[in-house]
Parts: structure tokens; sequence; C-alpha cells
């Protein structure tokens, strides 16, 4: 994601008009594909965005909590990174765990994103932890292991249970390199994923595992990534992609991903989410349509396995970090591309 901030940062921002859905008594009745299937957001910004003063309005005007609003939006699960050691603290397991207390609280559901760093993990940046810095293959495997067993059995301690877990972020060259490039060792990388797997199934057992990738509309870089993981049998449950696209390309961008989710599902058999999805905040309009359709088209993979889709920190405005891809105006409301969550 950290190459979507630099790209974003030369894009102007405008403000976005939406229509006031500001009640449960005049919000629209979800359409049954959003109805079917997880329509999610990620807000690990929230507490850095709430730090630094940064407040949010439903469309009347209104102050609310991010989460909150957001729910009533159509927002049905949260994403939450997480880096190992990050000298902010941000994302670190005390801040990580106070977000999830309130997802629990909204009646959400949770995703967890493992980024195996101690700051962002994408695919031109997957640098080990500085306290893994010196370990070799097999001690990696095991720091992944304890580092993933020890945030979720310390989130299940908080009654938190996440329904899904992201082993590695955006790893399309693999993680923790030098060890873990894919390109380089394949067979590391797939022991990474299932030092991660395990873990995941040790605290919970029906948590679903996601191996993610950018760039959802490229075929040929999932096969080559999926049939290396399969033959080095590597474990997980659910394939993940971002995607990206601009107001020029969505249309076509939404069919290619469509197509490249239809191999994963035949050739893998596996499900299938939209891990990160995003548009420029300035073109609200189109973003919605963007949305909708690619709604419709994981909601009609075959045998139900498409299971939904993230929005990438919606709530960001203002230019936030430099992101320019969120779904809020400038004054802190949603965009009109928040309404196709419902």
């Amino acid at each position: 994601m950290k190459n979507i901030l630099l790209a974003a940062g030369l894009l102007v921002l405008l403000s976005t008009g939406c229509k006031k859905y500001d009640t449960p008594s005049n919000v629209p009745t979800a359409h049954p594909y959003v109805s079917a299937m997880t329509m999610g957001a990620d807000v690990s910004w929230l507490t850095e965005m709430e730090d630094a003063g940064k407040v949010f309005y439903d469309t009347a005007g209104v102050q609310k909590d991010c989460i909150e609003l957001l729910k009533t939006l159509g927002v049905k699960a949260i994403r939450l990174r997480v880096w190992v050691n990050p000298t902010s603290g941000y994302n670190n397991l005390a801040d990580v765990t106070a977000k999830a207390k309130r997802v629990q609280a909204a009646g959400l559901g949770l995703m967890i994103d493992f980024h195996y760093s101690d700051t962002w993990a994408d695919p031109a940046n997957q640098t080990k932890p500085a306290a893994w810095a010196s370990l070799d293959v097999a001690g990696l495997q095991d720091a992944i292991y304890q580092h993933t067993y020890s945030v979720l059995n310390s989130l299940k301690g908080n009654g938190i249970t996440p329904k899904w877990v992201q082993v590695g972020n955006e790893t399309n060259n693999g993680m923790l390199w030098p060890e873990g490039q894919a390109s380089s060792s394949m067979a590391n990388f797939a022991s990474f994923i299932n030092a991660g797997y395990n873990a995941v199934k040790a605290v919970d057992s029906a948590a679903k595992v996601i191996v993610h990738l950018s760039n959802g509309y490229d075929t040929s870089l999932f096969r080559w990534m999926f049939d290396g993981l399969t033959a080095n049998n590597a474990k997980y449950d659910v394939i993940g992609m971002s995607l990206y696209p601009d107001v020029t390309t969505w249309q076509s961008l939404n069919k290619l991903c469509e197509a490249n989710m239809q191999n994963m599902i035949k050739s893998y058999n596996k499900e299938v989410m939209l891990c990160e999805i995003g548009m420029p905040v300035a073109s609200g309009a189109a973003c919605k349509r963007f949305i909708e359709d690619l709604t419709e088209r994981v909601y009609n993979l075959p045998d139900h396995k498409g299971l939904g889709m993230f929005y990438w920190e919606p709530q960001a405005y203002s230019g936030w970090q430099g992101y320019l891809l969120g779904a809020f105006n400038t004054n802190g409301t949603p965009t009109s591309a928040l309404e196709a969550f419902n």
C-alpha cells in the first residue's frame, strides 16, 4: 500500500457531495449482492487520526464515532494491520487491541492483517522486524508462529476472535526478505505461510487464513505465486487481492480481476477476498459505480466463493499521510462512494 500512498500524492483533492442517509429510518435497503457478502473497511489509521484531532460527521453534519458511522453506511467488518515493534506505537498490540475492542462493541466482524515487519510491508518492501534481523530460516519460522499466536491469543483473552487473518501483506514476492523472497526460495516463503497458518489455527481453528497479493487483475502473478505455494505444500484458506483502479481503468480492471478470481477458484478451489480496494477521493460517483460493479462480479463467482471486499482507509481525508484514495470529504463526511455499501 505504501506505493499507492506515494502515487496518490499527485492527485487533486475535491469534495464530493452525497445523499443524506442519517438515521436507520432512511438508510436504503441493501442490495442483495451486498447483503450476501462481507463489505468491510480497513481503518488502521483511526487512532492516529483521532489523536491528531480528526473527527467524523454524518451527512447531516452530526459528529459520530467513526466505526459506528461506517456501520450505518453498510460496513460489516473492520480490517486492522499489525506491526511487530513500530517506532510510533501505532499498529502494535496495544493499539490494535484498543481498536479491536471498539469493533467488537459495534458488533462488526474483524480481519487481522499481519505485516511481519515494524513498518509497511508491500510489494516493494518486506523488511524483517529489527528484533528478527539475525534469525535464520528456522528462527524466522518460530518468530512468525510466536508473534502470530501471541497477538491472536491476547485478543482472544479480551473476548475478540477475528474471522479472517492475513499471514503477510501484499506478498507478491514473499515476505521477510531475503530469506522469504519467493523468487529466490518459494519453499522458505511457503514455510513462513505455514508457520502463520499453524499459529492462527492453534488459537481458533475456525479463523480463515488469507494469503494476500496486490494487483488483483494480474492472473499471471497469481498463478506463479499459488502454483509455487501449492508445489511447496503451503496451507491457507483464502486468496486475497488488492485492486486500486482510477476513473479511466476501473471497468477494464474489474473485468480482469473477475477473470483472475474465476481462475483462482477453478485452479485451487479456494475462496477469494478483495482485502483492499480504493479509488481517488475526488471521484466519489465513479468509485460508487466501481464498487457496485465489482460487488456484482464477486457475488456471481462460482460456488459462492467470493467473500467480499474491504475499502482501504476510507475515513482518511484532507490528504492524511498523503493518501488520496479514501472515501471521506475534506469536511470529514463520507463521499457518495460509500453508498455502494448499502
